[in-house]
């Protein structure tokens, strides 16, 4: 099912585009299967928010920022918030009950959702099969009616409903932890 195109996006650069990957039919797939309305448009690469600021103005909804961290313990977590959200990682582990948090190693974060830096999302979830990382959702993401990630790579991005994210979650096997970040600001 996908959502209706909105007005045409005129890709920023690239003559080439990187390549779809490899499970991104899948993810699909299964957006499709879970009744999930979505929408890709096609850009030039982008590796952080403020790097993606053009290519967000053209697309209206909650844009994202993902982050993958580690506990001092070992355990993963992936953080999805809207891109205008201050997350204050010295904070958040008593929050969610893990240990202190860092950044995750690429190197994990390939062997466990299967992207590189720069393609961090929530439909990263998908390819741990195994559960071993953790899924927390900003709260921020419901006041936007659509919200867009990148759909496996950096140089595309699909839009979904917000309402359906925890639907995505919960039929991937990773029930989402929600969290207000402004709560940590006070």
């Amino acid at each position: 099912m996908t959502l209706p195109t909105p007005p045409k996006f005129d890709p920023i650069s690239p003559p080439e585009l990187a390549a779809k990957h490899a499970k991104e039919e899948p993810l699909f797939a299964k957006l499709d299967q879970l009744g999930i309305a979505h929408h890709t448009e096609e850009h030039r690469a982008v590796f952080t928010v403020e790097e993606g600021a053009d290519v967000k103005a053209r697309l209206p909804g909650g844009h994202t920022k993902n982050l993958f961290l580690k506990d001092k313990a070992g355990s993963y977590v992936l953080i999805s918030a809207l891109g205008t959200t201050e997350i204050r990682l010295n904070h958040l582990h008593k929050r969610i009950g893990t240990k202190r948090l860092s950044f995750g190693k690429p190197e994990a974060l390939k062997a466990l959702l299967d992207v590189v830096p720069g393609s961090v999302t929530v439909f990263s979830v998908l390819n741990d099969t195994d559960g071993k990382v953790r899924l927390i959702l900003d709260k921020a993401l419901f006041d936007h009616d659509d919200v867009w990630f990148h759909p496996l790579r950096n140089t595309a991005s699909t839009r979904v409903s917000s309402a359906d994210l925890v639907r995505f979650a919960d039929g991937v096997n990773h029930p989402a932890t929600l969290i207000d970040f402004t709560e940590d600001l006070s």
